[in-house]
């Protein structure tokens, strides 16, 4: 096996290819990146890990086709390495030489018939527009839970009814909840999964340089594999096991306390003001006619406290907040104004965005959030 190409192409590839790649793999096995050289002139480097795998191809010389496996952390470190010039790689024996300029290296070979194949992508259910689907999954994964030992909880629930798709996470203390339109296969297509956060996070930050994304699901009751696919770069991943909790019904069906902030300033002073909250202590938000004051800290230790503008409708409110689940929400609205409904102060708070104090609420994303005893 021998190819040619540029230094900066084989990192993207290489780089992508391994950014999945477990730190501690079942078997020693799964470290490996496989490279497949086609004699058309295509290059492919796969990884798989029994429950994600990653594939790109890519356009390069190729001189003699053939087939290698070699560990992959090692060569993406190389390549990344390596001088701004054209790489050459070729099999010579047990190892893999890669020389650019006057730099080379070789890596040792691992047993390629011995690596497992990767997963069969299930039928193309539909496709959406790259940049909403990154952004929505922005959205939805701040919620997720990263406590493994909650496994349902670490998932993101997709919905897909005909042309509307729903994202849906909650870790117990928050919900996070996206609508967004796509165009699928069948339009009267019925169909929910059950994907990890993780790996949707890394669906979005790797995929979003296409235009479209391909999501392939099957439409059978039993599936158990998700694939995403865009320029030339394809992932699949099993889904998790479970029943979802019937987290919508947390949505009050009526609030009769709004407020209105503007994003960016309300972002920072909670920021400002968390700097002396002690850890599991709330930022406390004290709602009134025209504005919201923000304090942390109490007693004898530090205390902080802040006043911004607001819109309030409804009776004067206090309530109190985790600071980090609460910029997280702000920080996922991507609006210019924040909306807060609420029952009473010890209801779960919904957040939406809005372009304007006097605008529409945007509909389509909805973040709730537990408060918490002052």
């Amino acid at each position: 096996m021998k190819f040619h190409l540029d230094r900066g192409v084989l990192g993207d590839a290489v780089s992508w290819a391994t950014r999945t790649l477990p730190v501690r793999p079942a078997m020693p096995i799964l470290q490996g990146v496989r490279i497949i050289a086609d004699p058309a002139g295509e290059l492919q480097f796969s990884t798989f890990d029994y429950e994600v795998s990653a594939q790109i191809t890519i356009a390069a010389e190729v001189e003699t086709p053939g087939e290698v496996l070699v560990q992959g952390r090692m060569l993406s470190d190389i390549v990344r390495a390596l001088p701004n010039k054209d790489v050459s790689i070729a099999l010579e024996g047990t190892k893999l030489q890669v020389r650019c300029g006057s730099a080379h290296f070789a890596l040792a070979t691992l047993p390629v018939e011995e690596y497992p194949q990767l997963p069969t992508m299930p039928p193309v259910a539909g496709t959406v527009a790259a940049d909403v689907f990154a952004e929505a999954i922005s959205q939805v994964t701040v919620a997720a839970s990263k406590d493994d030992t909650l496994p349902l909880l670490t998932g993101v629930r997709v919905e897909i009814s005909g042309e509307k798709m729903t994202l849906m996470s909650t870790d117990r203390y928050r919900l996070a909840l996206r609508e967004l339109t796509w165009h699928p296969t069948n339009p009267g297509v019925e169909l929910t999964a059950l994907v990890r956060a993780r790996t949707l996070h890394e669906v979005a930050r790797s995929l979003s340089t296409g235009s479209s994304v391909d999501i392939a699901l099957s439409e059978e009751s039993g599936a158990h594999l998700i694939g995403f696919e865009s320029a030339g770069r394809r992932t699949t991943s099993t889904l998790v096991d479970g029943d979802y909790p019937p987290v919508r019904r947390l949505f009050p069906d009526s609030s009769p306390i709004t407020a209105v902030v503007a994003t960016a300033p309300l972002i920072d002073a909670v920021k400002r003001v968390s700097l002396v909250a002690e850890r599991n202590t709330p930022v406390r938000l004290s709602f009134s006619d025209g504005q919201v004051a923000l304090e942390a800290g109490a007693g004898d230790d530090a205390q902080a406290s802040e006043v911004l503008e607001a819109d309030l409708h409804g009776e004067e409110l206090v309530v109190g907040f985790n600071s980090g689940f609460l910029l997280d929400g702000l920080g996922a609205l991507g609006a210019d104004f924040a909306r807060l409904t609420f029952t009473d102060s010890i209801k779960p708070s919904v957040m939406s965005g809005q372009e304007s104090l006097e605008g529409a609420p945007e509909s389509t994303y909805k973040y709730l959030i537990m408060p918490m005893r002052i």
